[in-house]
């Protein structure tokens, strides 16, 4: 069939349209003059915490008005592409026109569902932490697989990442790892991957080849920011250390550097080991802490508010997606519905399409709770 370039461009640019709107680019340029005054101030440097949230803030501003002024940028080579490409009636240049539409059908949806992240911590960068459940030495095996699914996931969209804390199961896998994803709209992409996942399989560690189910927790929270108002008492704070291990328990560092904290009245316990001083531990610790506190909070002020504005059926369920290699290949979403055959490609970092049902769905339903 045909592609209609003619259409297909004009729905790309109505949606890029959409865009912008919601964006709001001449206040974006407006806050990205005000950043760059502030970051060319001779004494910024003065106070280096303020000095890394200015230059933070600038690269995030710049990074979103780059994205949509280059998307627009995109569909113009495209259309002049198209018309090169008919005028000469070369085959050659109008396949490479329908290979960039294609790209740019995606890039642009990617773009739209943006759109859709506007709540209060959306734009954070994210903390991740996987899990092991039931399913033993399968679970772990499953929880490394998870951790490695979203690592790819972020090497395919350029987002740096760094591991925090790994505690491995003693046959194989993960007990559960924590790692930041430094990109802004992290956290609001990434949250609806938040939940229970189940793999059904042949487990490897079976020597009778016998069917497994076993499952993994994900929890994404947003990384604390300076202005955050979450200040913990010392006397709140339980803190011990321990000495860092690697894969099969074999120890790794000569000193007692891993950092072990709990916040005494939640119950919520925090550990790294992946920095090479108690120092560095202690303070990666202690933010990842104030993530989740702040985190608890909002939570619970949000079940405040849905207690007194009744009950609204709207659950994540225990569990949110099925990876199954046995007796079939597929991987679907419990809530949306949406599923791939290709469990291999996704299990690779292939996971926009869930991300973005998932986001979609998510929207969708507290649209319904207003």
């Amino acid at each position: 069939m045909a592609v209609d370039f003619e259409n297909d461009i004009k729905q790309l640019r109505s949606t890029m349209k959409s865009v912008r709107e919601v964006t709001d680019l001449e206040r974006l340029q407006a806050q990205i003059t005000e950043l760059e005054a502030q970051a060319s101030s001779p004494d910024l440097w003065d106070d280096v915490d303020k000095a890394q949230q200015v230059t933070s803030a600038l690269s995030r501003a710049k990074t979103e008005h780059d994205r949509v002024t280059g998307m627009d940028a995109r569909i113009d080579d495209l259309e002049a592409l198209v018309e090169l490409g008919q005028e000469e009636s070369d085959a050659d240049t109008m396949e490479e026109a329908e290979r960039d539409l294609a790209k740019l059908r995606r890039d642009v949806e990617l773009l739209e569902v943006r759109t859709l992240l506007n709540g209060e911590y959306d734009q954070r960068e994210a903390v991740v932490t996987i899990r092991s459940g039931a399913g033993g030495v399968d679970a772990a095996d499953f929880a490394e697989m998870l951790m490695r699914m979203y690592l790819r996931w972020a090497e395919r969209h350029g987002y740096p990442t760094t591991v925090l804390d790994t505690s491995y199961a003693e046959e194989a896998g993960l007990k559960s790892a924590t790692f930041e994803v430094k990109a802004p709209y992290a956290f609001g992409t990434l949250a609806v991957e938040a939940g229970t996942h189940r793999l059904v399989r042949i487990s490897p560690f079976d020597n009778q080849g016998r069917r497994q189910t076993s499952f993994a927790a994900v929890e994404v929270i947003p990384l604390i920011e300076s202005t955050d108002s979450i200040e913990i008492p010392e006397g709140e704070l339980k803190i011990d250390v321990f000495r860092s291990s690697g894969p099969g328990g074999q120890s790794v560092n000569t000193t007692d550097s891993a950092v072990r904290m709990t916040h005494v009245p939640t119950g919520v316990v925090v550990s790294m080991q992946n920095e090479k001083s108690q120092i560095q531990n202690r303070a990666a610790a202690l933010r990842v802490l104030q993530s989740r506190l702040l985190l608890l909070k909002k939570a619970e002020e949000a079940a405040e508010r849905k207690e007194m504005a009744g009950d609204v059926k709207a659950s994540w369920g225990d569990q949110m997606r099925s990876y199954v290699l046995h007796p079939y290949q597929m991987v679907k979403d419990l809530r949306t519905g949406h599923e791939v055959g290709s469990t291999s490609a996704v299990l690779d970092g292939d996971i926009d399409d869930f991300i973005q049902a998932g986001i979609r769905w998510k929207r969708g339903l507290e649209k319904a709770a207003d």
